[in-house]
């Protein structure tokens, strides 16, 4: 599972063995039956791979647990407060509609004028090729400026970002956790503020029959983080005293908090999915199933992976290990 965190020594400025030639993603998967070279490609195998090992990674932790915080993660954290900064600064404007507010079309103007900037204050001086690559993936993390929605295809876009810079060496072995717990929740919070300013909706929503409108990801790792867990069962999630006393911990519960906050009614309502999770014997159980369930739902769903981008890190070619 460790393929693609590279191991160099411990020195930080070690250049890559390969001289790699890196190039601009590109959408390869133009119609529904090419869905069959993406499972075969070497993309998906990293992409899942990747997946996989952080949700072991984050196994039986909680958000507040100490782990290393590295220089690039660091750097990172900065990339995102800069996000959410702009949308500080870039309030919703007045329009007839309510959803969809076109002030996410600045907003994004900014980061697709300065994505690659952003990407090149953190990596290192000898990598900066790879910033024009990387910088792609960051871009189609945020939502889609036309149709100003975000789902779970913009959210695997970010994964790919942070897969990317795993296989140039920027992140490592040792920053698992502080790639899950303080990178991707802090990509989580800019996301749903995104959400709620500008009213996004969910892009390729199957409503009350998706998991969630907009994620999928912190479900899978917030379910690892619960496995056997002393007192917290899958049944407890669906309590809201539970989750106001432990969301800080739990990225699960984080989710389940945000939903309860956007929607009304009753949970068994406008979440079935969750619902229907929430009577799954074991955290272990729940885990296995999402991972499943995600891959049917998200990346064998031709409407959610057209849209991905493939380059020289996330090659469509077919798998050669």
């Amino acid at each position: 599972l460790y393929l693609f965190f590279h191991l160099p020594g411990t020195s930080e400025e070690v250049a890559p063995p390969v001289q790699q030639c890196f190039m601009v993603p590109k959408k390869e998967i133009n119609v529904v039956s090419d869905m069959a070279k993406w499972k075969r490609s070497q993309a998906y195998a990293d992409y899942m791979g990747f997946i996989l090992t952080l949700n072991e990674g984050v196994r039986g932790k909680k958000l507040t647990c100490e782990y290393k915080i590295s220089e690039p993660i660091e750097k990172l954290v900065a990339l995102l407060n800069t996000l959410d900064r702009w949308i500080d600064e870039t309030p919703p404007v007045d329009q007839p509609s309510r959803f969809g507010n076109k002030a996410f079309r600045t907003w994004y103007a900014k980061l697709d004028q300065e994505a690659e900037k952003l990407v090149s204050a953190v990596i290192p001086k000898h990598l900066a090729d790879a910033a024009p690559e990387v910088a792609v993936y960051l871009k189609e993390s945020v939502g889609n400026s036309t149709r100003i929605d975000y789902g779970t295809g913009h959210e695997a876009a970010f994964a790919a970002f942070l897969c990317c810079l795993c296989k140039i060496g920027v992140l490592r072995v040792d920053d698992q956790m502080a790639i899950v717990f303080k990178v991707f929740n802090r990509y989580l919070e800019v996301m749903r503020k995104l959400q709620k300013t500008y009213r996004m909706e969910p892009a390729g929503s199957q409503g009350v029959w998706g998991l969630d409108d907009f994620q999928f990801l912190p479900f899978i790792w917030g379910s690892s983080q619960l496995i056997d867990h002393p007192s917290l069962e899958p049944r407890h999630f669906v309590d809201e005293k539970v989750v106001n006393e432990n969301h800080k911990d739990f990225m699960f519960l984080e989710c389940i908090l945000f939903i309860t906050e956007m929607k009304t009614g009753p949970f068994a309502e406008h979440s079935n999915q969750l619902w229907n999770i929430s009577a799954v014997p074991s955290w272990s159980k729940v885990n296995q199933g999402l991972i499943r369930m995600y891959k049917a739902e998200c990346l064998e769903k031709f409407p959610v992976i057209q849209h991905f981008k493939f380059g020289s890190l996330l090659p469509i070619q077919p798998v050669t290990s």
